[in-house]
């Protein structure tokens, strides 16, 4: 953390005199320290705390260097903003482990009594198809009811994106409210399919048929919905869920993901309709002869710091944790009855570039309180799923887990936790999970009837 200290006052002050390729240098060194820091403890590359060090300082440091006309200096509340949000997380993170780890260390022996007691039993091969049917259902089912909601926005808005030309913003218009989470729900798929694939028990050709159709289907829709951020999400998470449930937990098979996901990302952008004259049009770089496929991914992490500036030089009241709490509003349909609850107005250097980082509803509720609480909350949290993850049975407790790895990842991008599709997608995972877990249950209790 001092060494953290260290390069972050580096990098304020490298920044305070427009020396803004050694300010981004520094706090993109200080990423990769507190990364390895925890790389090398754990042995563990998806190491919450350390992808969390990781995105969100490098993130920042990227954003330093201030290639764009629409980045500004940052106002001396956004940099205390950004180390408070790393420094709380990262602390209360290390009290949990170090509290978690007494407790399981106490509670040891006591375990291993109750599991003499009980004896290990073979699980049957009953038991093992049905939860592989459990699965497979679960699967079908989820790919289903995307296709469904999706056909059915297609059919009430008479159109799919991918087939239209020349209208940049066919995918913001293609959204029922409500149905949406549906639709996009089937990035879940292709992350179950990895699960039944590597613990699903026992397994027939046609239900592995069945499973890769299931998983190419749901891939499907967001190419047509020409949604590059749902195809990534989708392709990356069923990745993370390969390495954390194989246990082969190598970074070249994230870096094989990306650069096998360039292609489709090239052919979505072009069905969009964005031309790189629009696109450039929109960033605003210093140097216009900057490539787009290095403006885009740029701006798509650097922005995001310059809005959450704005936000706090132009916020003119904090909103007392309505903000956060839309998700409440949203999935209860309470922001139809009373729209006053979600009518906040988002500050951004541009209208277009509307992507935030994961603390920017924390600051507009509470400001620097906020985000120092909201930090240690996720740090708490965090702690306590990599020890849960670790010791549970049920695979999906591995997809649980990927989902947060993949939103720490995308710490730059937007306030996840305010995001109802979030808790629509940990809720869908947590109903597969118990339906799963219910059929082995009645598969074994009918076997020892």
């Amino acid at each position: 953390m001092v060494v953290y200290l260290i390069l972050y006052g580096a990098g304020v002050l490298f920044a305070s005199s427009a020396h803004y390729y050694m300010s981004g240098m520094s706090l993109i060194l200080a990423a990769l320290y507190l990364y390895f820091y925890d790389y090398r403890r754990s042995g563990n590359p998806l190491h919450l705390r350390a992808l969390f060090s990781l995105f969100w300082v490098g993130g920042e440091g990227i954003s330093c260097f201030k290639l764009s006309r629409l980045q500004t200096d940052w106002d001396p509340v956004t940099w205390a903003s950004f180390f408070i949000a790393l420094a709380a997380f990262w602390s209360v993170f290390g009290l949990a482990e170090a509290r978690i780890r007494k407790k399981r260390e106490e509670g040891k022996d006591k375990r291993e009594e109750k599991a003499r007691r009980k004896g290990v039993e073979a699980v049957s091969e009953g038991t093992e198809a049905a939860g592989s049917f459990g699965m497979l259902t679960a699967i079908l089912l989820l790919t289903a009811v995307s296709w469904a909601a999706f056909l059915l926005e297609a059919a009430v808005l008479g159109y799919v994106p991918f087939f239209l030309r020349g209208v940049p913003h066919a995918y913001s218009h293609f959204h029922i409210s409500g149905v949406h989470y549906f639709t996009v729900s089937c990035v879940l798929v292709p992350s179950m399919a990895v699960i039944w694939f590597l613990r699903g028990g026992v397994k027939k050709r046609w239900q592995a048929v069945l499973v890769l159709l299931a998983a190419a289907a749901s891939l499907l829709v967001p190419v047509l919905c020409v949604s590059r951020f749902q195809l990534i999400f989708a392709v990356i998470l069923a990745v993370l869920t390969f390495m954390q449930v194989s246990g082969k937990k190598r970074l070249r098979y994230l870096f094989g993901a990306a650069a096998a996901l360039l292609p489709l990302y090239v052919i979505l952008t072009v069905a969009r309709s964005h031309d790189v004259a629009y696109l450039n049009g929109i960033f605003e770089m210093k140097d216009p002869a900057t490539p787009i496929f290095i403006t885009q991914p740029y701006m798509y992490i650097a922005n995001n710091y310059d809005n959450f500036n704005c936000l706090v030089t132009e916020l003119p009241a904090h909103s007392m944790g309505l903000k956060s709490l839309f998700p409440l509003w949203a999935l209860t349909g309470l922001k139809f009855i009373k729209p006053e609850l979600v009518d906040f107005p988002i500050y951004t250097t541009k209208e277009e570039l509307t992507t935030v980082t994961l603390f920017y509803d924390a600051y507009y509720d509470f400001g620097v309180v906020g985000v120092f609480l909201f930090s240690a909350v996720l740090g708490l949290f965090a702690a306590w799923l990599m020890d849960w993850a670790e010791r549970a049975e049920n695979p999906f407790w591995q997809l649980f887990y990927s989902q947060a790895a993949l939103y720490f990842m995308l710490s730059f991008f937007t306030t996840w936790y305010s995001n109802p599709a979030t808790w629509f997608y940990f809720a869908a995972t947590g109903a597969a999970m118990v339906w799963v877990e219910l059929i082995k249950r009645l598969a074994g209790a009918g076997e020892r009837t």
